[in-house]
């Protein structure tokens, strides 16, 4: 290994995820988390094949699997519930079904077992504080009164990186889309038994099968201005937005009845320019790119980074030369998610109610090579 010392910043799924990989390969990380503990925020999470990939190769696909829901692709209504078009995923092989999806707290679970089985230690309620970079190594100062030198810091610290600005320096944060989503974990009705997608009055809702129990609703809309609504206000809120919605979403509309487990989270983006380093120092996953969910790629371009690096150190022979392959292999990638993924967000929130069935004839025309198309290149390895 290139490496024998890494700091890695942020204990969420793809700090994790290079924590294990890393200390599976006998390098010493220390991990450090903002946050004063290891909860989870957020509902569910799709994870397509090559996301499992990556589980893979740090060990816990079958972990993954038992804990999820596998399924094959997504099938698309509008939002009285009309068929327009299923479209079964290319995604997958003998080894790794085309998606499964899970509750983040269990894939948080899974992971962080996996770092601590490496022997990653985690400190929680830690930031940086200063870094210097002196060529050979990194001295790092943090909260906690520690300071300790590293061959490499690693930024996967989410859309709100402190380490972005210390690595690219300032004007890269993320841009918020106009949009936001709004889910929530509900029983799973047996109907749903892959991704059940409707085309909405500017607006799109959702479900996805999290387990035999459960599944979760989603609903993307405009929120102008990025506003910041009170929780209390959740249940209202969503009830509101998804007005005109029959079937099954409207039925899950009609049943919420408090703010409790509802999340709603603004839809902001980041793509970095290449590259993601400075000397010994690296921004990965939302630190460094950050993309509309519609591909529900997030976690695995942030676990693709994490086996990428991993390999990179392992077959280098200097620093640079691995970061710059690392690039090589990654940043086309993230960006084929990142422009498909602001493209389906643009053009589903631009369908209004009287424009739904010329939109609905158009994506059954067109849908299904799109679809595949970029299935193909994610279906590749990373």
């Amino acid at each position: 290994m290139l490496v024998h010392k890494v700091l890695v910043v942020g204990a969420g799924i793809g700090g994790l995820g290079a924590a294990a990989l890393l200390g599976q390969r006998g390098v010493q990380v220390d991990v450090i988390e903002a946050r004063p503990d290891s909860a989870v925020l957020g509902v569910g999470i799709n994870q397509p094949a090559n996301s499992l990939r990556a589980l893979a190769r740090i060990g816990v696909l079958d972990e993954c699997l038992r804990a999820g829901y596998s399924h094959s692709g997504n099938t698309f209504f509008d939002w009285h519930g009309n068929l327009i078009v299923d479209c079964p995923s290319r995604l997958g092989d003998d080894i790794v079904p085309a998606n499964s999806a899970l509750s983040r707290a269990e894939l948080k679970r899974i992971l962080l077992g996996a770092a601590e089985s490496a022997q990653a230690k985690i400190r929680y309620g830690v930031t940086v504080e200063t870094l210097a970079d002196d060529g050979e190594q990194v001295l790092v100062r943090t909260s906690d009164g520690a300071s300790e030198l590293y061959d490499l810091v690693i930024g996967f610290d989410g859309a709100k990186s402190a380490m972005r600005e210390m690595v690219v320096g300032p004007d890269h944060d993320p841009v918020f889309t106009g949009y936001g989503v709004w889910r929530k974990t509900v029983r799973r009705d047996p109907s749903v038994t892959n991704t059940l997608l409707f085309q909405g009055d500017r607006s799109k809702a959702g479900v996805i099968p999290l387990s035999q129990e459960s599944m979760y609703l989603f609903l993307v809309t405009p929120e102008p201005g990025n506003p910041r609504h009170d929780r209390a206000d959740f249940a209202t809120l969503l009830r509101a937005r998804l007005a005109g919605y029959q079937g099954i979403i409207g039925a899950l509309r009609d049943g919420l009845d408090g703010p409790e487990g509802i999340v709603y989270s603004p839809l902001n983006e980041v793509l970095l320019p290449a590259p993601w380093h400075r000397g010994r120092l690296v921004v990965l996953g939302d630190a460094a790119h950050m993309a509309a969910p519609h591909l529900t790629q997030g976690a695995g371009m942030a676990l693709e980074d994490a086996a990428v690096l991993a390999e990179e150190l392992e077959r280098g022979t200097d620093l640079d030369p691995a970061m710059a392959a690392f690039m090589n292999r990654r940043y086309e990638r993230v960006k084929l998610v990142h422009d498909a993924s602001h493209a389906i967000l643009v053009g589903e929130m631009a369908i209004d109610a009287a424009a739904i069935p010329t939109a609905s004839e158009h994506m059954r025309e067109t849908l299904p090579a799109q679809t595949a198309a970029v299935e193909d290149a994610l279906n590749r390895p990373f």
